[in-house]
């Protein structure tokens, strides 16, 4: 396997620093730090150079806070300089590990995504069900043949083992000096057990999670031989035509991250379910001739429309969320539904205030 070396002056360049600040500036132009560190970006970025030539730089302490949405989730934000650390480290080694990733692993990469992730499951399902083979007996259309198992990791980011991750991360990168960086933005996450997890929240913990888990996607493909494997972060589904095969792979693939990556499926959503139930995936419903959105999504859309109409939240952040949650819904069948939220706010716009 080739191992990368003398990576670090490249990750040090201003070139690439200042790429990373552009990357990290994105979306966020008109936040008052950006605007600060942008009037002397040259020396900013000059100093930034320094303290990583010098390895004496420090990530600064990550803020805290809860997220809903709607699933609730503890996300750490890092200080932007930071930020555009992450930035320039995966620039340099993204691509090294790009080519090793499996085709249907879709999170946090180019060209990939939840829909994707959606399009490639439906073909998955007909290739199982036989174009839609319907079991014995079948009530509808949507009663095929064929099972799912349906798992996630427990507690994934809390449990990503550090020494773990950089052996993974060494058999590509010979650079120890990246290496060292690396380290100090892991030992920055204040976790319950020093040298164990990684925070929601950072680009280099969505980056570290795909090289952590292509350990995984690597045994499921090349040594298990499955076929109809699809992963997003660590939610993963296993697509086969009878019942027996998913429960094998299931135990081999338990036992294999227990041995290997020191984590473990979650007991309760690790499940085998047959494809004429429905499978619940990336807040889809999917059923062989439809799809809907999962209910806990449902309610979030519900509960805005309810809030802007009691004044809770103004009509611009109804339309910030409105732009985000569409472009998610049109994966499902929910032209109502969407119509109903557009008609909504126009209602909410003519209203006399």
């Amino acid at each position: 396997m080739k191992k990368y070396k003398k990576l670090y002056k490249k990750l040090c360049s201003i070139n690439n620093l200042a790429l990373a600040f552009r990357k990290a500036r994105k979306g966020k132009s008109k936040k008052f730090y950006v605007i600060e560190f942008e009037k002397n970006i040259d020396e900013n970025l000059k100093k930034l150079q320094k303290e990583l030539l010098e390895f004496i730089y420090k990530p600064k302490k990550l803020k805290r806070f809860i997220i809903r949405d709607p699933k609730t989730r503890t996300i750490h934000a890092s200080d932007f300089i930071d930020r555009i650390v992450h930035h320039a480290v995966v620039n340099i080694i993204g691509p090294i590990f790009e080519k090793i990733f499996i085709y249907d692993s879709f999170a946090s990469r180019k060209d990939k995504g939840t829909h994707k992730a959606i399009e490639k499951f439906c073909k998955f399902m007909i290739k199982v069900s036989g174009n839609g083979r319907p079991v014995k007996n079948a009530g509808d259309d949507n009663q095929i043949e064929g099972y799912c198992l349906k798992a996630d990791i427990k507690s994934y980011f809390d449990n990503v083992n550090h020494e773990v991750l950089l052996n993974i991360i060494k058999k590509k990168v010979g650079d120890e000096r990246v290496i060292w960086l690396i380290t100090q933005i892991l030992d920055n996450f204040d976790a319950n057990k020093e040298g164990i997890g990684m925070p929601l929240g950072n680009l280099t913990s969505q980056f570290f999670a795909n090289v952590y888990l292509n350990e995984l996607d690597y045994f499921v493909k090349h040594v298990l031989k499955v076929k109809y494997y699809i992963r997003y972060a660590d939610d993963f589904v296993v697509l086969h035509r009878n019942k027996k095969r998913p429960e094998y792979l299931k135990k081999e693939i338990d036992s294999f991250l227990r041995k290997e990556l020191r984590i473990w499926l979650h007991p309760d959503k690790s499940k085998i379910i047959a494809l004429r139930n429905g499978i619940t995936f990336l807040g889809y419903k999917i059923f062989y001739h439809y799809r809907l959105l999962v209910k806990r999504n449902l309610r979030l859309a519900r509960r805005k429309v309810i809030m802007l109409k009691s004044g809770e939240i103004t009509q611009q952040s109804f339309i910030d969320f409105l732009h985000g949650w569409d472009g998610y819904a049109k994966g499902a069948n929910s032209y109502k539904l969407r119509y109903n939220l557009l008609l909504s706010l126009k209602k909410s716009s003519t209203e006399p205030t």
